[in-house]
C-alpha cells in the first residue's frame, strides 16, 4: 500500500510537470510582487531549473527550456544569451521553444555550477550530457555522454570539488529521457546513477547505480560527503567521499521527505537548501530535530516547498508556500548574498526572496 501511495505521488507530480509546458513571451524587467519578494521575468523562454553565479559574483545565470544558458545583466540590460549546448543547435527552430519534443535537438540544461577556481561553467544537459563552457561563454564543450559503455539518458544535476576539479553529477535514468518521465514512473525505473568526472584524467566513474530517479547533488563545505536526491523515493542519500578508498561508496539516508525533492544547493555556511517540487512561500524558523513517522520531518508548515538543513541533518528553516501559486514547481533554492533565488522547471521567471 505504501508503495502504491508513493507511486501515486510521483505520477501526480509528473502529470503536473508535463501540463505546465506552455509558450510565452515576456519583458526584460524586474517585477515587484510583495514587500520581500520579486520576480525576474524571462524573455521568450520558461523553466529556469538551476541558478548559478560566476567568479565576479555576477548573475544569476539560468538554463531555460529552449536549450540556452542566459545571464541576467540587471533591469536596464535584462537577459543576454551566454551559452548554447551544441554547435548544431538551430536558432530558428529552437529559440523561444518550450516543447519537450524539441529538447533532443535544442538541448535542455538542468544543473549549472561555476568552478570558482577556473571560472568555467559546468552544465548538466538532459540530452547532451556533461558540458563545460569558459568564462566568456559561447558553444559549450561536451565532456562526457556515457559511463561504462552505457549512455546518459537524463543528465540532471552537478556539483564540483574545486580542490580536485572532480565534477559529481547524476544521470536520472539509463532508459528514459526527460520527455519520457511518465514511462519512468510507470515502470518503477531504478536505473539512475551517481557519477563523477575527473577533469585531469577525463575519466567518468560510476559511484552508485540503482537509484530511483537520481536528481539533485551537493557537496559538503569540507568536501567530505555528498547529498543526492532520490526523487522517486522522496529521500536524500548521503555518500561519504572517503568510502571510495575503503569498500566503495555506501549510502546512508540523510532525510526522508513528504514531497518530491529536486535540486540541492549549499550556501556559504555549508548548509543545504533542498527544493521540494511543488510551490509557494514564507520562511519559518525551526529549532527541532524530532521526526514524525510519515515524512521524517517535523513539518510546521502545511505547504513546505523548501527545507534548509545543517551538515548534521538538523532542520534550520522551512519555506512555506501557504497555499499560494507564486512558487509552483520549485526546482532549486539558491541562497546568495542574503537572498533566496528560486528556480522552477516550468515557470517563466526567477523568484527572489529576502533571506
Amino acid at each position: 500500500m505504501q508503495l502504491l501511495i508513493s507511486s501515486f505521488k510521483v505520477v501526480f507530480f509528473v502529470l503536473f510537470f508535463i501540463s505546465q509546458n506552455i509558450i510565452g513571451s515576456y519583458e526584460q524587467v524586474v517585477v515587484p510582487v510583495l514587500n520581500n519578494y520579486y520576480k525576474i521575468e524571462l524573455t521568450r523562454a520558461t523553466g529556469p531549473e538551476s541558478i548559478a553565479f560566476d567568479c565576479k559574483r555576477e548573475g544569476p545565470y539560468v538554463g531555460v527550456s529552449d536549450g540556452r544558458i542566459l545571464k541576467w545583466q540587471g533591469p536596464n540590460l535584462g537577459w543576454k544569451e551566454f551559452a548554447v549546448p551544441s554547435p548544431n543547435r538551430n536558432r530558428k527552430t529552437c529559440d523561444g521553444s518550450t516543447s519537450p519534443d524539441l529538447e533532443p535537438t535544442c538541448g535542455r540544461p538542468l544543473g549549472l555550477k561555476f568552478n570558482h577556481a577556473t571560472c568555467n561553467l559546468y552544465i548538466a544537459d538532459a540530452y547532451f550530457g556533461l558540458l563545460v563552457v569558459g568564462p566568456d561563454g559561447g558553444v559549450a564543450q561536451q565532456l562526457a555522454t556515457s559511463a561504462e559503455g552505457v549512455p546518459f539518458r537524463l543528465t540532471n544535476a552537478l556539483d564540483i570539488d574545486t580542490n580536485t576539479g572532480v565534477v559529481y553529477f547524476t544521470d536520472s535514468s539509463t532508459i528514459f529521457q526527460r520527455r519520457q518521465i511518465l514511462l519512468s514512473v510507470a515502470t518503477f525505473d531504478r536505473s539512475g546513477r551517481l557519477l563523477k568526472y575527473d577533469t585531469r584524467t577525463k575519466k567518468v566513474t560510476v559511484i552508485h547505480r540503482g537509484l530511483a530517479f537520481a536528481n539533485g547533488v551537493a557537496l559538503s563545505k569540507d568536501n567530505t560527503f555528498l547529498l543526492v536526491s532520490e526523487s522517486a523515493k522522496m529521500r536524500i542519500l548521503k555518500f561519504r567521499i572517503e568510502d571510495e578508498l575503503a569498500n566503495g561508496y555506501v549510502p546512508e539516508q540523510f532525510a526522508k521527505l513528504s514531497r518530491i525533492p529536486d535540486n540541492i544547493k549549499s550556501n556559504e555556511k555549508g548548509e543545504f537548501w533542498i527544493a521540494l517540487n511543488s510551490g509557494r512561500g514564507r520562511i519559518q524558523k525551526v529549532n527541532q530535530t524530532t521526526l514524525d513517522g510519515d515524512s521524517g520531518i517535523p513539518w510546521i508548515s502545511m505547504d513546505p516547498i523548501g527545507v534548509k538543513y545543517d551538515q548534521n541533518g538538523k532542520i534550520l528553516e522551512q519555506l512555506d508556500g501557504n497555499g499560494g501559486c507564486i512558487f509552483d514547481a520549485v526546482s532549486e533554492i539558491e541562497e546568495y548574498k542574503g537572498k533566496l533565488y528560486i528556480g522552477s522547471v516550468v515557470k517563466p521567471y526567477v523568484g527572489i526572496l529576502n533571506a
